[in-house]
């Protein structure tokens, strides 16, 4: 007698607290361990390196993780993405218990620590989001899919830290290691709601093709370039708000608030869009949220005023918050079916790539020009974006 047919709400909804729970030990880890690493002197260049490197492991295992998710699902890549992560926290919390002379031992298991970690929740990341696509059956149920998936990072970046601070506090980083490394096992546990795959049906004497040849499929550079300067109008939003309004005399809970704003503004158009999804067109949405973040970067510097710069925060949330899965409905429309994978791991790696790499050119770029310019070249770069997005649309039709 066959096994019943999984709920397509339940596997979901197992498939988002398993991102959460995953993603959670890896925005903890990475508050713990820079927070460790001041408090043992080291240098702001050695706490810089150290948070690069969360970003850097993912770039190189991304296209690995992507072909294993094609080739077996979801249950063996999430059971090797918990267990680099888990030995990830194993590691930082053995770090925590060596004594204060041996600290430039226990950075060092700090950065390969945070490497595993960073590693970890990127396959996993990568093997949850080719799963939740596999099950929507048009493409207005995919945009249903990937808007609910994407508050997974959302609430992760707010128990992650939470947790870890109060944790640091009550018992220090020895404690906060402790728990949040299992906080992946949770993630094995509701992972296991969601039914194997069939194995693919290989090709009998056709070699199989390169990731890199996923490049050659009509609207993927497209659709990666707009990516790309997406995920950049991100950390240049969250780098030059704090420096703007420092500028600008603001508090820290003012600039805190103004961050604030802007993620729940995120969060709120991602619980819209599964009621307006019938109604949205890929490359639409995404030309006219690119419009929209080149207008509010125009404007930004003006902000003379926390209340007007969280008006223009809020505003950029709407517009950044609907991308997500505008991008992932697109992806698993114009790439074949048995290398969704694959495709999700290029995405990975230039999201990666963009975190590890512009946060420092953006830095850069900063103190030679000041923000105001910044945002404005950054402006006019995803204002021009809106061209390309426009005819994603017409990829997916043809």
């Amino acid at each position: 007698m066959p096994e019943p047919r999984a709920s397509p709400t339940r596997v979901l909804l197992a498939l988002i607290v398993g991102q959460i729970c995953l993603h959670a030990c890896m925005t903890g880890v990475r508050m713990a361990a820079p927070l460790q690493a001041l408090r043992q002197g080291q240098a702001a260049w050695a706490v810089g390196v150290l948070m690069g490197l969360f970003a850097a492991a993912p770039i190189v295992l991304a296209l690995q993780a992507g072909r294993l998710a094609d080739r077996h699902g979801v249950h063996r890549p999430m059971r090797i993405a918990v267990g680099l992560t888990v030995a990830g926290g194993l590691l930082a919390f053995a770090a925590a218990w060596l004594p204060p002379g041996w600290a430039q031992s226990q950075f060092v298991a700090m950065c390969l620590a945070a490497m595993l970690v960073g590693a970890g929740t990127n396959v996993g990341l990568i093997v949850i989001q080719r799963s939740a696509g596999r099950g929507a059956v048009d493409a207005t149920e995919l945009k249903r899919v990937f808007s609910w998936l994407g508050l997974a990072p959302a609430l992760a970046n707010v128990v992650g830290p939470v947790l870890a601070g109060a944790l640091i506090d009550l018992g220090g980083f020895r404690a906060a290691y402790a728990v949040l490394l299992t906080l992946p096992l949770l993630t094995l546990a509701w992972v296991r709601r969601v039914p194997p795959e069939p194995p693919p049906r290989a090709a009998h004497g056709a070699p199989r093709p390169g990731s890199w040849d996923l490049l050659r499929t009509p609207g993927m550079r497209r659709l990666l370039l707009v990516n790309w300067l997406l995920s950049s109008s991100w950390d240049v939003h969250a780098l030059l708000v704090p420096i703007l309004g420092h500028e600008r005399g603001f508090s820290a809970s003012a600039i805190g608030l103004v961050l604030g704003l802007f993620a729940s503004a995120v969060a709120l158009v991602r619980l819209a869009i599964p009621l307006l999804a019938d109604q949205l067109r890929e490359g639409q949405v995404l030309a006219g949220a690119m419009l929209c973040t080149a207008a509010v970067f125009a404007l930004y510097p003006f902000a003379n005023s926390s209340w007007l710069m969280a008006v223009f925060a809020v505003l950029l949330g709407l517009a950044l918050g609907a991308v997500q899965p505008m991008i992932m409905t697109t992806l698993h429309q114009i790439t074949p079916h048995a290398r969704h994978g694959e495709a999700i791991a290029l995405r990975s790696m230039t999201i990666n790539l963009s975190s590890a790499l512009m946060p420092l050119l953006f830095g850069l770029l900063g103190a030679a020009l000041g923000a105001s310019m910044l945002f404005w070249l950054m402006g006019v770069a995803v204002g021009a974006g809106s061209v390309p997005a426009r005819r994603i649309g017409a990829e997916i039709r043809t």
